[in-house]
């Protein structure tokens, strides 16, 4: 087969196109497209051979999309206008106009329509107006397409990151998706093809409880945490279809104790954070806020591992502040660096940060990426005859 041309838009610091590396799939990206001057200074570092376009989406010509003559579209459109936490404002969010700019040159406007069309976005983002708006679009276009929720944990990897995923492809044929294909089963055990390709297939054994967000209810037995919720986090920690965290660790390649949380921090906020340790097979999803927020925004790793968690966090309210942190600096609780990060989300080895950008905008364009290996999955889903 030809090498495919490939369009990033909202191209970020380069995940779909390290999803379309390790897919495999011949190809090429022939442009990426991106307004975020860090983002694309860290595309650039690791792709210093794409073009890349430093503009917004709905400020490029027709016939700049014409000239790149593209068969895919990956993308990743903001996902502010969907979060479950933010102002849900959808379609009416301004940040929603360069979509839209897309969803209107589809039909009638390109030259050519690309072959196949690959969509990110957060939870929330399936029962949302821009939603309706792309499969009216498709169906129009005579596309095939099947929508998906998926979490890394599906494909074994001990980070929660629920995310929503449309693939797309032009006739002929709807998507025949081979059983005899080992990526196939990982990706939909548990994310069943749904009868009608325009109903949403949504997974029955990834809760989103653990998504970024706490329910509480229950007696609270430790940590402000119910006993619900230390009984999922068993059962997720026992998944052995799942790797341990250890397993994405950096080992002393670097100063691990500038990733130590500060004693005010401690104090503030030991009693919300989501604290695991190497051996777990979990954790919660990093957010851009990462290293600069606590509560909410990512894990925190236990590096001593000789302490019992439920020890130093049963009766700690009942301690005097110096006791208190006394107790919690047994555990050597750190922030997951950049790296390890950037592991869990399937960045490969080779892909590495400028020396000037800083720490905490390593978190910031993390958070707002994706995993690799999920739309690395989906590619050559979305390719396969």
């Amino acid at each position: 087969m030809q090498p495919l041309r490939v369009l990033e838009l909202y191209s970020g610091i380069g995940g779909m196109h390290y999803a379309l590396k390790e897919s495999s799939v011949p190809a090429e990206v022939v442009a990426a497209v991106d307004v975020n001057t860090t983002a694309n200074e860290i595309y650039k570092h690791n792709f210093p051979n794409t073009p890349l376009l430093p503009k917004t989406i709905e400020g490029m010509m027709l016939q700049d999309f014409d000239k790149l003559n593209f068969d895919m579209i990956l993308m990743s459109p903001p996902c502010q206008p969907f979060t479950r936490i933010g102002l849900q404002g959808d379609v009416a969010d301004p940040r929603t106009k360069s979509f839209l700019y897309i969803l209107e040159l589809l039909p009638s406007r390109l030259s050519k329509r690309p072959r196949f069309i690959l969509l990110e976005n957060v939870k929330g983002f399936e029962t949302s107006a821009a939603r309706d708006a792309l499969l009216k679009t498709l169906r129009e276009c005579d596309y095939s397409f099947q929508e998906f929720l998926i979490s890394p944990t599906s494909l074994g990897i001990p980070n929660s990151r629920l995310r929503y995923f449309l693939i797309a492809k032009r006739p002929p044929g709807p998507f025949s998706f081979p059983t005899s294909l080992l990526f196939y089963w990982q990706i939909m055990e548990g994310f069943p093809m749904s009868e009608s390709p325009d109903s949403l297939t949504v997974p029955h054994n990834n809760p989103t409880s653990s998504e970024c967000e706490r329910e509480k209810s229950g007696t609270i037995i430790f940590k402000l945490e119910t006993e619900q919720e230390l009984e999922r986090k068993r059962i997720q920690d026992s998944q052995e279809t799942v790797r341990r965290l250890q397993d994405f660790l950096q080992e002393d390649e670097e100063d691990l104790d500038q990733y130590l949380l500060p004693p005010k921090t401690l104090l503030r906020y030991a009693l919300l954070m989501d604290v695991v340790q190497p051996s777990f097979r979990r954790s919660v999803c990093f957010t851009k806020g990462y290293g600069h927020y606590v509560e909410g925004t990512g894990s925190v790793l236990q590096a001593c591992v000789d302490v019992e968690l439920e020890s130093v966090f049963k009766n700690l309210d009942l301690l005097s502040e110096a006791d208190k942190l006394k107790q919690l600096l047994q555990l050597k609780l750190r922030y997951f660096t950049p790296r390890e990060i950037a592991n869990l989300m399937g960045f490969p080895a080779d892909f590495t940060f400028p020396k000037h950008i800083s720490v905490k905008q390593q978190y910031r364009v993390l958070g707002n990426s994706l995993n690799v290996h999920v739309v690395s999955h989906l590619i050559r889903l979305m390719i396969s005859k």
